[in-house]
């Protein structure tokens, strides 16, 4: 069982880090390690991004100011999610394609609004990744 790998990287470069939807950014962050026990985090693609057993499986997108997403993805091995894998009633998701997927949150509130759905959301997901 892998440990949570280093969340002092993360959380200095969250302090670092001048962004608009910086609240947003760490309640996400929040929000995803909350889901399972056995998530790890570290800084991928100049971003936050959570592995669990070694495997990565989600990375934060803070290229926009309006907006922060969340990409879902398969690791670096291009997979397809098997059909029905995901079930997403609240539609969080918008699919990239068969192995990739996005969540855009609007802000804090937005977040805490989903966060029941999204932690549903990656616990389906880091079974898949």
């Amino acid at each position: 069982m892998a440990s949570r790998s280093q969340p002092t990287d993360v959380a200095a470069f969250l302090a670092d880090l001048a962004h608009p939807q910086d609240a947003a950014i760490r309640r996400l962050r929040e929000v995803i390690l909350a889901a399972d026990a056995r998530i790890g985090e570290g800084i991928k693609w100049n971003a936050p991004s959570f592995h669990v057993e070694g495997r990565h499986f989600a990375t934060m997108q803070l290229r926009r100011a309006d907006r922060l997403l969340l990409v879902l993805h398969l690791g670096a091995g291009k997979k397809a999610m098997p059909d029905g894998a995901i079930a997403d009633p609240d539609g969080l998701l918008t699919w990239l394609g068969p192995d990739r997927a996005t969540c855009s949150f609007s802000g804090v509130q937005d977040v805490d609004a989903h966060a029941a759905a999204l932690q549903s959301l990656l616990r389906q997901w880091m079974a898949h990744a």
